[in-house]
C-alpha cells in the first residue's frame, strides 16, 4: 500500500529562481532535470530518501500553486485494486517519462494525486535528463 509522501508539484514562473531558492539558499540537491521540446522545463530536487519536490516553469493564477502531490507505493497494481475496492476512481497504471509506474486520482476538492512505483532504473535514481513529450 502507501509508503510515504513521493513528491510534492510546484510551478513557477521563474525556473532559475527557484532553483536558486532551493538549491543555494536551502541546500537542496538538484537530481535532474526536465526537458522538453529542446528547452529546461524542469527539475527535482530531493528532499530526503525517497521524497522530492518536483517543480514545473507554468503559468496560473497563482505562481507556486501546487499542481499534484505523489504518494509512492509498494504495488501499484495492488494498490489500485484495493482504492477501487473502496469504490474510488483511479486512472489506469502507465509508464511515466521519468521510467516509474502511476495511476491518478482526485480528493473530493479536485486536488490530483499521483500513486507512484519506483522502478530500478528511473530518473530519480540515476539523474538524467527527463525528456517529456505533454
Amino acid at each position: 500500500m502507501i509508503k510515504q509522501l513521493g513528491h510534492v508539484c510546484l510551478l513557477t514562473e521563474d525556473l532559475e529562481k527557484t532553483a536558486d531558492f532551493y538549491c543555494h539558499g536551502l541546500g537542496l540537491e538538484k537530481v535532474f532535470d526536465f526537458e522538453k521540446e529542446g528547452s529546461w522545463f524542469g527539475f527535482y530536487l530531493r528532499t530526503g530518501n525517497n521524497s522530492f519536490i518536483e517543480v514545473f516553469e507554468g503559468k496560473t493564477g497563482q505562481p507556486g500553486s501546487i499542481i499534484h502531490l505523489c504518494l509512492e507505493v509498494d504495488d501499484i497494481d495492488a494498490t489500485i485494486g484495493e482504492i477501487r475496492g473502496r469504490g474510488i476512481e483511479v486512472g489506469d497504471k502507465k509508464l511515466g517519462a521519468d521510467n516509474n509506474y502511476q495511476a491518478w486520482l482526485e480528493d473530493p476538492n479536485g486536488v490530483k494525486i499521483e500513486l507512484m512505483q519506483y522502478l530500478p532504473d528511473n530518473c530519480q535514481q540515476t539523474g538524467r535528463t527527463c525528456l517529456v513529450n505533454w
